[in-house]
């Protein structure tokens, strides 16, 4: 095997690249726009394809550095935290509550599925966790953090299952959430009010008249950084206190918390919340970081684990599509901000959280605004699940 390393900057670079491959292809296909696909998804994907024939028919492994990826995921929860208003947070409670209820009872039955299926397929019990909520709901991050547990189980090869699962997961989850909303906005005839304010995602017909400047956009950045400095202190003393959390969790509270108060105690000062040029940054980091992830799978690892593993994540997007279209749609509300938040969690449950944001970016892009939704999907996936999953997963491990 021939490997093909591109270090960090080619990697970032080609990132780009597969993103405006991805905007020109659903610029040009209907059908990619009409069931809301996202562009970071349509460039990722043909990417990975691409990479995997390369792999094929001459045994080249290209790799990808992705330091600059996992950055950008930072710098885009520090953008979230930044444009969310503890008066949206007030408005939008009981559904941030209801959401969290759902995900905890969906974490459960995201579980049973894949146990049940394992012994259903006469495979040992933990890989149906690991292709749970273990890699599902928890990402690649959460798959190599279990792996040694399932590993001391009997199943020597777990890392490279979970990382499989989640790997085809974030595949499944960024095609599901589009027609799921599809469905939705159709069945019950339901759209949001189209306005120019700035928002997560670029839109196909340019309405924004608000002017902005180098100063504009630098002082975003400066903000940005000195959140995430501060997320990174504050991470470290969290740390110290027994409770392990990502950077970019701590950067989103950060972000809340600093949006919440500054403007406040100094009302003279520009904030740079809510402006064109925060979306500018958010939509860029979420683009880039999407196309990086899915551009950078190496589909050939997956081939060996295909059979049984596609089953069972068959079974589990089943019923995913079924618990949002009859459970947690009606419970949202059955309105608009529900639909989009239908579309996020098919990202979220499949796939990972930017996920979620960039299928919600994607109908929000046609269909008009849903700020309730960009509040309350991004605190439950990516600060309460991922405490309340660990629970979850050590008893589905020890049956």
């Amino acid at each position: 095997m021939i490997e093909m390393p591109f270090d960090n900057y080619m990697s970032y670079t080609i990132g780009i690249l597969v993103f405006f491959v991805g905007v020109y292809l659903t610029k040009k296909i209907k059908f990619l726009r009409e069931f809301n696909i996202p562009e970071p998804v349509t460039g990722g994907l043909l990417a990975a394809l691409l990479i995997y024939a390369v792999f094929f028919f001459t045994g080249s492994e290209i790799a990808f550095d992705l330091s600059t990826r996992d950055r950008l995921l930072v710098y885009f929860f520090t953008a979230i935290g930044l444009n969310a208003r503890f008066t949206d947070l007030v408005q939008g409670g009981k559904p941030l509550f209801i959401l969290l209820f759902l995900t905890l009872s969906f974490i459960v039955i995201q579980n049973i599925i894949g146990i049940s299926s394992a012994i259903f397929l006469n495979l040992p019990s933990s890989i149906g966790v690991l292709a749970g909520s273990v890699s599902l709901i928890g990402g690649h991050g959460t798959a190599i953090a279990w792996a040694p547990d399932v590993v001391e189980r009997g199943i020597s090869n777990s890392l490279e299952i979970g990382v499989a699962a989640a790997t085809l997961g974030l595949v499944i989850a960024s095609l599901v959430g589009g027609p799921i909303a599809k469905y939705l906005l159709a069945k019950y005839q339901l759209s949001g009010e189209l306005i120019t304010q700035p928002s997560v995602g670029i839109e196909y017909e340019k309405t924004d008249t608000e002017s902005f400047s180098h100063l504009s956009f630098m002082s975003v950045l400066l903000v940005i950084h000195i959140c995430i400095i501060i997320g990174f202190f504050a991470n470290n003393v969290i740390a110290e206190m027994g409770l392990k959390l990502p950077l970019f969790v701590t950067c989103l509270l950060t972000g809340i918390l600093l949006s919440n108060t500054v403007p406040y105690a100094l009302p003279k000062l520009h904030w740079p919340a809510r402006t064109r040029s925060l979306a500018i940054v958010s939509d860029f980091s979420l683009s880039l970081f999407l196309t990086m992830s899915l551009m950078s799978m190496q589909l050939w690892t997956i081939a060996d684990l295909a059979g049984p593993l596609f089953i069972i994540l068959g079974l589990q997007t089943l019923g995913a599509v079924l618990f949002i279209i009859y459970i947690l749609f009606p419970l949202m509300g059955k309105n608009y901000q529900a639909a989009v938040l239908s579309a996020g969690f098919g990202g979220f449950a499949l796939g990972a959280t930017p996920t979620a944001i960039a299928n919600m970016t994607a109908v929000t892009k046609s269909n008009g605004p849903a700020p309730t939704a960009f509040i309350i999907l991004p605190l439950v996936g990516a600060f309460f699940v991922d405490i309340s999953n660990a629970f979850i997963i050590k008893i589905a491990l020890s049956f």
